[in-house]
């Protein structure tokens, strides 16, 4: 892969991760899908070295770094297991961003702070079951009670939801019903952690559906300042979710390149490694051009993020191309293998199940498209 121009400080986190990538990481993936649990050793590791942290300020208990320090980290775990690295993205970003953005000094104590180190696990509850790309079709509603608020609702496809902790939950509150953020921890009453869904990838990263049957959120929790304000607040961490999505889309496909390559090079048909033929030859150059070219629109939209410069588009084009390359490179990887692509001994097959999750998470390519449309016709 293209090398980045990168600081000292930024080369030292992407070794640190590579490092823990070749030896732990990758090592136990296989097991980790398998076994189909959150998890939670490898999730408290990556605390320990600071992860969850990196994109907090230190005032908050954070290291204070850029977005392209957190991408190269997560890059780097997705190369290893996206089943880890989506509970990374999770725990770092959508699952406490707005409860260090908006908390109280309470909620900032018992419950962010413990989420960098790993002790308590966040989630974020946006889609519904008439709701996904539609924010305007959240039905979930908040009704104003004495000290606080009911909630009433549904929610699906929450990641982490069965082993998290607390809950960040948009929901329709105020005489104009428009999106309020509030934090909901596991023991409220009235919350209920719903069936599990069992999805074709990242089998260790748990999804659920949660249900609100006026489930009471008192005034301390409702981390909006004002009803009404959450969409504004969910605009603004669209693009590094974007950004981070397309992070771990070039990591994972890293991950199925290299495979290829090591493949076609010990795989022998004919007499000769398969890697000699002109076949596979132009599958590896074709897998890897797009592939580069991922990586730096990736990181261009990183960076024009940590510049505080305009950099929705760039991160709304680089997650639509990174996903779809990287669900074209695992493919193609498993071609590369061919029926052995099929066999669960070898790791292609996980790749090929697991890079979908990334096609979806942050927009849908079709979403982004409409969206990089509106962009460029302004």
């Amino acid at each position: 892969m293209i090398d980045l121009p990168l600081t000292p400080e930024q080369e030292q986190v992407r070794d640190t991760f590579a490092r823990l990538c070749d030896e732990t990481i990758a090592p136990a993936a296989a097991a980790i899908d398998e076994a189909g649990v959150f998890p939670r050793e490898t999730f408290n590791t990556l605390a320990g070295i600071g992860l969850f942290g990196m994109r907090y300020p230190e005032s908050d208990g954070g290291s204070g770094m850029k977005l392209t320090d957190f991408c190269l980290a997560l890059e780097e775990v997705a190369r290893g297991s996206l089943s880890v690295a989506g509970a990374a993205a999770m725990q770092s970003l959508m699952g406490t961003k707005f409860l260090q953005l908006l908390g109280n000094d309470d909620i900032k104590q018992r419950l962010f702070r413990p989420a960098l180190s790993g002790e308590k696990i966040g989630a974020i509850c946006m889609t519904e079951p008439n709701a996904g790309s539609d924010l305007h079709g959240i039905a979930t509603r908040a009704e104003r009670v004495s000290g606080g608020y009911a909630l009433t609702g549904q929610k699906t496809w929450i990641t982490s939801a069965p082993v998290a902790d607390f809950f960040t939950v948009f929901a329709r509150a105020g005489a104009e019903q428009k999106l309020t953020i509030f934090l909901v921890e596991r023991d409220s009453p009235g919350l209920h952690i719903g069936r599990a869904i069992h999805k074709m990838g990242v089998w260790a990263l748990p999804t659920s559906e949660l249900s609100f049957d006026r489930c009471f959120v008192p005034d301390s929790h409702r981390l909006s300042r004002v009803e009404g304000d959450g969409e504004e607040h969910l605009r603004k961490t669209l693009a590094e979710i974007r950004i981070i999505t397309g992070a771990m889309a070039v990591g994972a496909a890293r991950a199925a390149l290299a495979a290829s390559i090591s493949y076609a090079a010990e795989r022998k048909q004919f007499g000769k490694p398969i890697g000699a033929n002109q076949a596979i030859q132009l599958k590896l150059a074709e897998m890897g051009t797009p592939l580069v070219a991922a990586k730096l629109l990736v990181y261009d939209a990183a960076r024009r993020c940590d510049a505080g410069t305009p950099h929705h588009r760039e991160a709304a084009m680089a997650k639509l191309f990174a996903s779809e390359t990287a669900a074209m490179v695992c493919d193609q990887a498993a071609r590369v293998f061919a029926s052995y692509g099929y066999a669960m001994e070898y790791p292609v097959q996980r790749y090929l199940r697991d890079i979908r999750f990334t096609l979806i998470g942050g927009g849908t390519s079709e979403i982004l498209k409409l969206m990089i449309a509106r962009e460029l016709t302004k």
